[in-house]
Parts: structure tokens; C-alpha cells; sequence
């Protein structure tokens, strides 16, 4: 398995991981060809430093996807954190240690950025998921709260 950067020939399959489950399905639009939206929100992610997608590869078939951002902050001695959204493995290679190793990817990368911790949100349906963040080292600390703008 190889893990990298997103390039922009990934966009498709990435918003495919994304469509493809029971709140993206709701939420995402994975068309031929994909929604304009997407590909600027792509360009935005790589524009913007200390913001990426990552992607988890297996024989040039994309399997899996985190963005991972890193925020400056002043509160806690001015600490940076890291801010992990979109996590994604395809239903095909789930329990197979990818999501796992996409995480350890992202948290090595927080350390060597200098964060002093890394948060995630994540939809109170997603019980599986939940376990999945609990097993890797998180708790749920705080309570989140979203103002949804559109």
C-alpha cells in the first residue's frame, strides 16, 4: 500500500469514497464528470499551506482518503493542532489495517508539523467509526456543535 498526496487525477475516485456510504450518498454528488464545486475546492486544498488530502493506494487502485489541515491557534501557548475531515476507505478493504495506516500517516505528520494534538469530528450515527477513532488513541473530550450555512 502506498500513501501520498492527492494529485488531481485522484479527484474522481476520492468523491466516489465520499458518495459511497449512507450520509455521503445525501450529500455528495459523484457524476461524470464531477461537479465543477469539487475540483475548485481541490485547487483551494492545494493552494492553501498546511492543507491536503491524503490517499491510500493498493495495486494504482485508490482505497482510501483523509484531509488533514493544520491550524495555528493562540490559546493552549499559541499550539498548533491538526484538524483531520473526510476519512474514507473503500467498503471493499475495510478491517484490512488502512484506515489505520492512514491515521498513523496523519499523525506522524502532525508531530513533525509541531501540533500538540490532533481532533476530528464525526457524525453521531457513525458508531463503527467512533470505535475505530477509540482503538487508534482519541476520546471524545468536547462536545461538537456545526451552524450548518447553506
Amino acid at each position: 500500500m502506498i500513501l501520498r498526496h492527492a494529485a488531481l487525477a485522484d479527484l474522481p475516485a476520492i468523491v466516489r469514497l465520499l458518495a459511497d456510504d449512507e450520509l455521503g450518498a445525501t450529500r455528495e454528488q459523484y457524476l461524470e464528470p464531477l461537479p465543477q464545486a469539487y475540483i475548485d475546492a481541490f485547487s483551494a486544498i492545494e493552494k492553501q499551506e498546511g492543507n491536503a488530502v491524503i490517499v491510500a493506494l493498493e495495486n494504482e487502485d485508490l482505497i482510501g482518503c483523509l484531509q488533514l489541515t493544520y491550524i495555528p491557534g493562540l490559546a493552549r501557548l499559541g499550539m498548533s493542532r491538526a484538524q483531520i475531515e473526510g476519512v474514507r476507505v473503500d467498503q471493499r478493504y475495510r478491517s484490512r489495517g488502512i484506515g489505520e495506516a492512514l491515521f498513523k500517516h496523519a499523525i506522524e505528520s502532525a508531530r513533525v508539523y509541531g501540533c500538540g494534538l490532533i481532533q476530528l469530528t464525526t457524525d453521531k450515527k457513525r458508531t463503527e467509526a467512533h470505535r475505530f477513532y477509540e482503538r487508534l488513541g482519541f476520546t471524545s473530550s468536547h462536545e461538537g456543535m456545526k451552524l450548518d450555512l447553506l
